[in-house]
This record gives C-alpha cells, structure tokens and sequence, in this order.
C-alpha cells in the first residue's frame, strides 16, 4: 500500500495555570529521548517511523514524561487569513505537514495540512468546537500512536514542534532527516525491472546457446553401421574434419573430379596434415564407392600406396581422410605446369612405384584388388616426388582363383578395355590396360585421348603404334624432354606401354612380369600386330551405354 508519510506542529493553547511550559522542537528524531512501543523505532538518519510495509502492526512514540496539561497560564494565538482550499492526496505517498492547534479558552481545534513545500495556509482543512476538559487530566503523555488495520502502510515523522502556551515553533526544514520510501521505491522498482531485464537477457542466452547447441548436434551427426564394425581404418569425428577444412572453404580445395572433391587441412590439437575426400552426394554410387574404399584401401599397406587415415559418415556425405601428399597429382606436372616439368628419371622413378603398387594389389595382398582407374590423375607425390597411387573409390576385390562378378562399368574414358563394354568384368589385366595408358602417358606428356587434336593425333596409344610400325618409337616422346633422357629406358618404357594397351587381354603381361622387365630382370617380349586391327582403342558401339565416366 501507499506510505503515508508526516510531519506534526502540535500546538494545544489551554486557559488554565500550570507550573511549566512545555516547549520543544524535534527537527528529525536522532536525539530525542523518546518512549517507543509496537514495531516503532528510530532510523539511523533520524526519521520516527511508526509502521511499515512489511507486516500489520502498531506503533506508539510518547514522551517518556507526562506533561501538566491543567492548571496552566492563560495564552492564546491569532491565525492568519489564508486563501482557498486546494487537494491533497493523504496516500500519495509524499511527505505532509499538519498543524494541530487547540485553543482551551474557544473550544476551538484546528488541524491544517500542506505539502513539505508550501507554507501554513491561512484556513485548516478542519475547524470544530471540542470541548477536551474532560478528557485531559492534570498530567497526560504527549507522543504519536499508528495503526494500519488491514492495509499495510508506513507512516514515518520527521520532525515535530510542541508548546503549550504558545505558539510552536516552525520546523527547520533543511535539517530534516531524508525520506527513504520515493528513493527506495524507486531504487526497488528499478531493481525489478534490472532483474527482469536481466532474467530475459540470461533466458535468451539460453535459448540461443540451446538452438545453437541442436543445430550443431544435426549439423555433426553422424552414421554408424554394423558393417564398419569389421573393418580396419579409424573412424573421425565429422566435426575435427569440418574444424580441419575450416567448414570445406574453396581455399582448401585440392581439386575435384567425377566422383567428389578433396580438401586439405590440419587435424584438430595436432599437426598432422590430411586430404579430405568429400565423396559426392549425386552419384549413385556414392555408398558403393565409399564401402569398396574403406574395405579395400582401409586394410592395405604399401610405400607406393597413399595410406588412408580413417573415414567418416554424416548423413549422405561420405567423408575419406588420407595422408597429405604435398605436391599433388602428376598430371598437373605432365600438362599444367610445363615450367615444373618432371625430368625422365623422375618420371621412371614414378612409373616403377606404381607398377610396384599395382603388383601388390593384384598379387601381393589376401585378395585380389582391382583398381579400375588408373590414370595420372590418381597418381599422388609426396614431398620427394615419390608416386602413390590414390583414389579407391572405384576398386573392387574377390578373392584369389575367383571369377570377378559383372559390374556397372565405370571408369575414364582411354583408359578402359576394349573386353570392358562387352563382359562388364574388372579384371586384373583391365588394370594392366588401364596402366598401359598411363605408361605412354608419362612418357609422350599427353592425354591418351586429345579431343581437339586432329583426327590422326587424337588417340594416343594409335600415334605409339604408328611410330613403333614406322621404327621412330623415339619420336613420340614428349618434346619438352629434349634429349634428357636414357633411350633404352624411353624405348622400353613406351613399347611396354603398347604391349599392356594391347586389345587381347591374353597379350598383355601380368604385372609380375612388368615389373621384372622394368627392374631388367627379364626382357622385353616382342610386340605382335595381331588384334590391333590398325584402331586398337575402340570398343565397339555396344559397350558405351553402360559406362559410368569418372574425370580424367
């Protein structure tokens, strides 16, 4: 409820002696010496309060000695005219003055009120004829009693002046103790509007932080499958890779081909740089590449091998984690970037890793494994030019002295086997094909099939041939070597090529013996023409329906 908050002249003028005159002004209650009852008390600024907000209650506040109210010496006073009456709210909670002044000799009470502010009006708010004589007695207790009943308020005095016989003298108004209630109401109002303002501030962190904490649950969920249960690479946390690529940014690109795009990054709280391959959401073989990965290259381990780290799964995004190879693909080195051109013993370094790594993958390991996309694009460099043979995204594996199953053929187109469109059999010797190309690839530093070249020009393993029928094989190496390179390891390197490009699958050598004629320790066989039938890399019209295109 409001406070009610005042300031008393009492000031009672009777007609009879007395043998004392009571006179004191209290300008605030710090000193006074006064006889306290109820839950009254004096405030340590000075104020008497009487009750307040907290609970119903009483309060008395009285002189602790009576005064002689009979018997005392004659004395009046004349008031002064005063204007009109004006409204004064008594539950404002402002602070009031009030007059109370009796005249014994008139019978007349007045009690006059006004703001703090204003000065004694002329006319009281209340004039009556009372006659007290027969309630004052000789000696009477002079203070002030409150109640609340049941509205709760405070009443709180200022400052009081009292005089019997006279005139009260005027307050000091500047030496009044300060009102708390306006203040304290305020600073409390203000105080609940800081808490609620603050609880929404805190509710609303809450919210965000909530919603930010789901989304980023959604947004790094991940797949698990019973199956990845039986395979060998560790799994990683989506979110360590999206940290590491800082979210796939384009900056972090590596490239990207038919099958996906890699990113580079660094691991989370460690040093270790990783190619990330963000296998595409479109190709309908997403998963089957993705599965064919993880069981094949997840298990195999060779120096020629780019070694894949882990794997992970969010969803539909199929996500591969390999070593970092520094220096990229070698077909950035072969046709983009003529400057950085790799020298011939640099190229037959290459040539012998991967055929190193291929023999491993269809002889050297528990299963056969058939890569089916061999090409100087999925052939990695570490940082001293060492090639790795990457990208297992298309490998199939079947045990030793077992048929390969019909695929979907799939694969870049000049690198594929002519039996590929009519079978739809991988095979290990459609890797030997595959890596035929790719031998003439590095040795003449041109794609094995250039759509803007002319139409003799435009199938590369039909150029070799031509050279090799005209005994000048030489010349189809790549011009940009000069003459830096050793001829017997040229010649061989580009016949090889033709003799694994060859149509018939059962003229081509197996890789075993590949690489024994790469290391010298058997030679060279000697090309037949048979089965060339002069345009060695068509495949005939029926094959190319089924065939699923990576980039080259």
């Amino acid at each position: 409820m409001f406070p009610k908050n005042m300031f008393f002249f009492l000031i009672l003028t009777l007609d009879t002696a007395s043998a004392e005159d009571a006179d004191f002004t209290y300008n605030g209650f710090g000193a006074a010496k006064l006889r306290l009852d109820g839950i009254a008390e004096i405030t340590p600024n000075g104020l008497l309060m009487l009750t307040d907000t907290r609970e119903p209650a009483k309060g008395h506040a009285f002189l602790p000695t009576p005064l002689r109210f009979k018997n005392s010496t004659t004395a009046y006073y004349t008031n002064d005219d005063g204007g009109g009456f004006k409204n004064l709210s008594l539950v404002s909670g402002k602070p009031i003055q009030a007059w109370i002044e009796y005249s014994h000799l008139e019978g007349l009470l007045n009690v006059t009120l006004a703001p703090i502010d204003v000065a004694k009006p002329g006319l009281p708010c209340l004039s009556s004829n009372v006659t007290l004589s027969s309630l004052i007695s000789d000696y009477m207790y002079v203070g002030f009693s409150s109640s609340v009943g049941p509205f709760i308020t405070s009443h709180y005095i200022l400052g009081w002046s009292f005089k019997l016989n006279g005139r009260a003298q005027a307050l000091n108004l500047s030496r009044l103790p300060s009102l708390p209630h306006a203040e304290s109401k305020s600073r409390l109002e203000s105080w609940k509007i800081g808490l609620l303002i603050i609880l929404a501030i805190i509710f609303l962190l809450i919210m965000i932080i909530g919603i930010i904490l789901v989304n980023s649950g959604i947004k790094f969920r991940e797949v698990f499958e019973d199956w990845e249960l039986e395979y060998g690479p560790q799994r990683f946390c989506y979110k360590d890779l999206f940290l590491a690529t800082k979210g796939f940014r384009d900056q972090h690109l590596l490239g990207a081909g038919g099958f996906g795009k890699v990113y580079s990054g660094v691991l989370p709280n460690t040093d270790i740089q990783v190619a990330v391959k963000q296998v595409s959401h479109e190709s309908r073989q997403g998963m089957r590449e993705f599965i064919a990965e993880i069981v094949s290259i997840g298990r195999l381990r060779h120096r020629n091998l780019v070694q894949l780290l882990g794997y992970c799964r969010r969803k539909r995004e199929l996500l591969l984690v390999y070593e970092f190879m520094p220096n990229s693909s070698l077909d950035k080195y072969l046709f983009n970037q003529p400057k950085s051109m790799l020298s011939w013993g640099q190229r037959f370094q290459i040539i012998k890793g991967v055929a190193s790594a291929l023999y491993y993958l269809h002889e050297g390991w528990e299963k056969v494994v058939v890569h089916r996309d061999i090409k100087a694009s999925n052939i990695l460099l570490d940082d001293q030019m060492n090639g790795k043979l990457g990208d297992f995204g298309l490998a199939r594996l079947y045990d030793h002295g077992t048929d390969p199953q019909t695929t979907h053929v799939v694969g870049t187109l000049g690198y594929l086997a002519p039996e590929l469109g009519k079978t739809g059999k991988a095979t290990t010797s459609t890797d030997v094909f595959a890596f035929g190309e790719f031998l003439l690839e590095v040795a003449c530093g041109r794609r094995p099939i250039e759509m803007r070249a002319l139409e003799e020009d435009m199938v590369l393993v039909d150029k070799v041939l031509e050279c090799w029928k005209a005994g000048i094989i030489l010349e189809a190496r790549d011009p940009n070597l000069g003459n830096e390179y050793i001829v017997e390891e040229m010649e061989m390197v580009l016949k090889l090529g033709l003799l694994c490009s060859h149509p018939k699958s059962t003229s081509r050598p197996p890789m075993r013996l590949v690489m024994r004629i790469l290391e010298r320790e058997a030679p060279l066989p000697e090309i037949s023409e048979d089965g060339w039938n002069g345009e060695i890399s068509a495949m005939g019209e029926e094959g190319f329906d089924d065939i699923g295109m990576s980039d080259s």
